[in-house]
């Protein structure tokens, strides 16, 4: 799993979410950072509030929180989310010394970006394709 530290670059670089079941996320900044959710049909669902989308807790979830907009979460996307957001330039994964590391092309130009854990080197892919950092 991506570190909430690489989701929020993400986000911050532009990577928007269209929250759907599977979905991992956290709800950021209200004391629960490491506590990692799950959309699903049965616990925690996305309802559309006019021109909002807002994740709903239904009453099996442990403690009282019923609903959060999605503004106010942090989107913590899967291994093959990220390489469908890599779409063309992705070339491949492969391990070497240690890394996992996530080749591609942007603009032409080939780049290759590593990390011990494979879903975060993806993600590391994909900021370099979105604003370049290495």
């Amino acid at each position: 799993m991506i570190s909430l530290d690489t989701a929020r670059r993400l986000r911050a670089a532009g990577l928007r979410w269209s929250p759907g079941s599977g979905d991992r996320f956290v709800v950021a900044d209200k004391g629960m950072d490491d506590e990692v959710f799950v959309l699903s049909d049965m616990t925690v669902e996305v309802h559309q509030q006019g021109d909002r989308k807002v994740i709903g807790f239904n009453g099996t979830t442990e403690w009282a929180l019923d609903s959060v907009d999605d503004h106010e979460t942090v989107w913590l996307p899967r291994e093959t989310q990220l390489r469908e957001a890599l779409a063309a330039t992705f070339r491949g994964l492969r391990q070497a010394d240690g890394l996992w590391q996530v080749d591609l092309v942007v603009n032409g130009v080939p780049a290759t970006v590593g990390h011990p854990d494979a879903e975060e080197a993806y993600a590391r892919a994909l900021l370099h394709l979105i604003t370049g950092e290495s």
